[in-house]
């Protein structure tokens, strides 16, 4: 019997398909089991993402190693001792936000021989219970990131201030992109990815619009 995350992630991929956007949809299965992961998996769906480093672990290091397509994200707050832990399982990085975790992820890449895709996170409105880079800073953080530390920075993620503007935030988002030569966006989650695909993001981060409401 067909599950019900399948036809939820039909839905948006149908969304996103009318759109005419090249959006990935990220599964985020944080705090979800396995079983309720796994029906996505056959179905074929490859991105999925997570914000808690043991979580990951515990769940996508046997996934992975027997489903080779898929493409783990990790889109939460990002601790440096934990950088090691999760380099080996991971992707992407959607939430780079300062140097000493940018030398961390340096550090462990040339150790482990990997290179994971990352995205700055940008913080909008300097609120001070959210992550992130000030979009006047960008410009240094990323010089630094992509030239003394030869990180592989992709693209910007945000996490919009919930003051009703987040279309006005994702379309400052695009230009910030132009402006600085990164392609990919990853902005856009359950409540908001429609207008996210309407400023051309690259990444959706969707969470319970497909797994339903987390307990």
């Amino acid at each position: 019997m067909k599950h019900f995350t399948i036809d939820n992630l039909k839905k948006i991929e149908n969304e996103v398909q009318l759109s005419h956007s090249r959006a990935i949809i990220i599964a985020v299965s944080k705090t979800f089991s396995i079983e309720q992961i796994l029906p996505l998996i056959k179905y074929g769906h490859t991105h999925f993402g997570e914000n808690k480093v043991q979580e990951a672990l515990i769940k996508w290091e046997n996934l992975k190693l027997h489903n080779k397509e898929i493409k783990l994200h990790f889109v939460g707050k990002l601790q440096t001792n934990k950088v090691k832990h999760l380099l080996p399982i991971v992707d992407y990085i959607h939430s780079l936000d300062n140097f000493k975790l940018a030398k961390k992820i340096s550090d462990e890449q040339i150790k482990k021989k990997l290179k994971p895709k990352i995205f700055i996170q940008i913080n909008f409105g300097d609120e001070t219970q959210k992550s992130g880079i000030q979009e006047e800073k960008l410009g240094e953080f990323l010089f630094e990131c992509q030239n003394t530390l030869d990180l592989n920075i992709v693209g910007l993620m945000c996490l919009p201030p919930n003051d009703g503007n987040h279309l006005r935030y994702f379309s400052r988002m695009k230009e910030l992109g132009i402006k600085f030569g990164l392609q990919e966006l990853s902005m856009g989650m359950s409540n908001d990815y429609k207008d996210a695909i309407d400023q051309n993001s690259s990444f959706l981060r969707i969470g319970s619009k497909i797994f339903g409401p987390r307990g």
